[in-house]
């Protein structure tokens, strides 16, 4: 089965209405930097928890979950049974912490306890980190779209750019957090549908999936030892909760989403609600991953040779799904992809203005004046970003390299807050020594260390942490 008419019409209905959607708030974010960046704190709850959940949620979990899960088992699945506890400890120590400073920086904080060197370094590791992100989802989402398609990935990457960027940039935060509920609907759908087709799909019926992957094991978790040079349950666990409560605790794309609710009650209720309908949809992923895997065990003749565990799905959604459905669930993928990029772009925007134009700008700083910083700055990095996806696509290994840089700005980053919000006086020497040591160890374990690169940020954090907490109390 190839793509047909109506699979066509119905992908570009659904991205195409998206975009046009977020377009249309471009009134509403001329009103001020507030609307642009926290939208008057006037976000129903419903959609800010929903954009904190598509925010979670960019393609590389639409595919990488279920081809993970193809290939090995649910072992993945561990990292979201984290979540629960770096969302619980957002609501009762981030949210208000961040809701009391009034900032929409997540930075400002720093800036407070150790000074403007901690807040420059990780606002400069953020954008950094957000760049690399950007050209990732944008090389990681075009090259499925290619499969399916047909489409030059190269086309793909700055098309997929420009229209993000563009209802980025007309319609701030506002049309981003719109855009990203109407797309995360549209995601949860499209996994639903593909998960109950595989499961009523079996030749012999649902029973058949069930038996072929527990004669597999597929549904394990992983091993429950205590080897650190392997993705054990413990490994990824620990792994996820470092990971998730960076996201939730830290990350600016979070951050500004807490403060467009109506209040610090409402900002904590749609964080629960984002954050726990992850591990229900990532659940879903895994299971599509693991029905694929009985799908195809039981009509191996359905499934050419030499197709890798994440390229099946890929080649399900093309050749498995009925008319029309698939090209509603390559509209899920895509938007996944636009709803992560359009997230980065405004909280970039958002961090230039307020960490650096702000402190280092001496001339007239007007309302007009910051809204084109913000305009500005999205331009920039949608270009930068689209930019690094298309180095990405023509440099062997330089993906796997971005991603051990994220890792060393990343673990860098929540060290260090979590050192301020621990200790009270952190003279600003134990605080870069910290820093410093902290960030030895990470790139120590990114490029030479023999453990699993998961613990990378583990064992950062805590050089960070461990090391500023022993200066401050030797240092008193």
């Amino acid at each position: 089965m190839e793509l047909t008419i109506l699979d066509y019409i119905v992908f570009f209905l659904f991205v195409g209405g998206a975009a046009l959607f977020g377009c249309s708030f471009f009134f509403r974010s001329r009103r001020g930097v507030a609307a642009f960046t926290a939208a008057e704190g006037a976000l129903p709850t419903w959609v800010g928890g929903m954009s904190i959940f598509a925010t979670f949620v960019s393609s590389i979990s639409f595919l990488g979950l279920p081809g993970g899960s193809y290939a090995g088992n649910w072992n993945q699945l561990v990292f979201s049974l984290s979540i629960p506890i770096a969302v619980w400890l957002a609501a009762k120590i981030f949210i208000p912490l961040y809701r009391g400073l009034n900032s929409v920086s997540a930075y400002h904080y720093l800036e407070l306890k150790f000074g403007y060197w901690a807040r420059a370094y990780v606002a400069v590791c953020y954008l950094l980190t957000q760049l690399a992100r950007v050209g990732s989802i944008l090389l990681l989402l075009a090259i499925p779209i290619n499969t399916m398609f047909g489409w030059d990935i190269g086309t793909i990457i700055v098309v997929t750019g420009i229209i993000t960027l563009i209802y980025s940039l007309l319609g701030g935060i506002t049309a981003v957090m719109w855009t990203d509920a109407i797309q995360g609907i549209i995601l949860i759908i499209g996994a639903l549908v593909c998960a109950v087709l595989l499961t009523f799909g079996m030749p012999e019926g649902p029973a058949q999936l069930f038996e072929i992957a527990a004669e597999h094991d597929k549904f394990s978790l992983g091993s429950f030892g205590l080897a650190l040079t392997e993705p054990t349950f413990w490994v990824v666990f620990v792994y996820g909760l470092m990971t998730n409560l960076q996201n939730y605790g830290i990350d600016q794309n979070y951050v500004q989403r807490y403060m467009t609710a109506k209040s610090t009650a409402e900002a904590v209720k749609s964080t629960l609600f984002g954050g726990l309908l992850y591990i229900p949809v990532s659940l879903v992923f895994v299971y599509i991953g693991t029905a694929l895997f009985s799908y195809y065990t039981a009509q191996p003749d359905l499934l050419p040779e030499g197709i890798a565990g994440d390229k099946v799905f890929p080649y399900f959604i093309v050749h498995g799904l009925p008319t029309g459905v698939t090209g509603l669930v390559i509209a899920a993928l895509f938007s996944a992809g636009m709803s992560t990029i359009s997230t980065s772009i405004n909280s970039s925007a958002t961090i230039i203005l307020t960490d650096f134009f702000k402190k280092f700008y001496r001339g007239e700083q007007s309302p007009r004046k910051q809204m084109s910083v913000l305009y500005l700055s999205s331009f920039l990095v949608g270009v930068i970003g689209i930019v690094v996806g298309l180095l990405m696509m023509k440099v062997d290994g330089i993906l796997d390299a971005w991603w051990k840089l994220a890792s060393i700005f990343s673990g860098g980053m929540l060290g260090l807050f979590l050192l301020g919000l621990v200790c009270h006086h952190v003279k600003r020497v134990s605080a870069v020594i910290a820093v410093v040591v902290g960030l030895v160890v990470i790139a120590w374990m990114s490029f030479l260390a023999p453990l699993h690169t998961y613990l990378t940020i583990v064992l950062g954090t805590a050089a960070i942490f461990l090391t500023g907490f022993v200066l401050t109390k030797l240092l008193k």
